[in-house]
C-alpha cells in the first residue's frame, strides 16, 4: 500500500522509535501522559486476512508513527529537569533569529509569546509530526516564518511579488516540509505555499 510505504520511509514505529532512544515503552508513556513528548503523527489500524494451508486467519494490528526527529527530543527531556516547553519556546526563538528571513506578520512578532503556547498544542499532539521533516522546533519555526513570507508577498492579487524573497520563502518551506502522505497531498501547506506557489511564478526547484 502507498500510504504504508510512505510511513516506513519517512516515519518511525513506536518500537523504532523504543529502540533509537533506548527507553521502555512505559518510559515514553510516562514522557507523553507528563506532557512533554508528542503523540504519534499517524495510528494505524489493519485488519488481516490470511488464506494458507491450513485455513483463514484473521488477526488486527495497531501501528503508531512518530517523527524521526523524537529520539533527540526524548534524549533532551532524559537529560534535563528543565520545562519542556521552555526547551521548545527557546529552540523556536533562536531557529527564528538564525533565518535569514523576516516578516512583518504580528504573529512572529509581538504576539510570539501567546503564538508559541499554541505551536507547543500542536507539537503535543503530533501534528507537526505530520507535517514537518524532523517535528522538531527548528522546522516548525522554518515552516511557520516561510508561510508567513509567502502570504505576505502573495497577498495582493495581480500584483508581481518580489521573486527572490518569495523563491527563498518556498525553498525554506520545502525543505522543513514533508512530502504529506499520499491521500493529505491534496490539501497540504505543501501544494498550497509550495508547489502552487512555484507553479504559479514560475519558480525554479532547487
Amino acid at each position: 500500500m502507498e500510504l504504508l510505504d510512505y510511513l516506513k520511509q519517512h516515519f518511525l514505529t513506536r518500537a523504532q522509535l523504543l529502540a533509537a532512544s533506548g527507553i521502555t515503552s512505559a518510559r515514553l508513556n510516562a514522557l507523553t501522559e507528563g506532557g512533554g513528548m508528542p503523540r504519534p503523527s499517524y495510528r494505524i489500524r489493519l485488519a488481516l486476512r490470511c488464506v494458507s494451508f491450513f485455513g483463514e486467519h484473521d488477526e488486527e494490528a495497531s501501528i503508531e508513527y512518530y517523527a524521526t526527529g523524537y529520539p533527540s527530543w526524548i534524549g533532551v527531556l532524559e537529560a534535563t529537569a528543565e520545562d519542556p516547553f521552555t526547551i521548545f519556546a527557546r529552540r523556536y526563538r533562536t531557529a527564528l533569529a538564525s533565518l535569514p528571513l523576516t516578516t512583518t506578520d504580528p504573529t512572529l512578532g509581538d504576539g510570539l509569546d501567546a503564538h508559541l503556547r499554541d505551536e507547543w498544542g500542536h507539537f503535543l499532539a503530533g501534528t507537526y509530526g505530520l507535517c514537518t521533516r524532523s517535528g522538531l522546533p527548528e522546522d516548525i519555526a522554518a515552516k511557520e516564518l516561510a508561510i508567513c513570507m509567502i502570504k505576505e508577498l502573495t497577498a495582493i492579487d495581480n500584483a508581481q511579488p518580489d521573486r527572490g524573497r518569495l523563491r527563498q520563502a518556498v525553498d525554506l518551506l520545502d525543505r522543513a516540509s514533508t512530502p504529506f502522505a499520499p491521500h493529505e497531498r491534496a490539501r497540504s501547506s505543501r501544494h498550497r505555499y509550495v508547489d502552487a506557489m512555484r507553479l504559479r511564478y514560475g519558480l525554479p526547484t532547487p
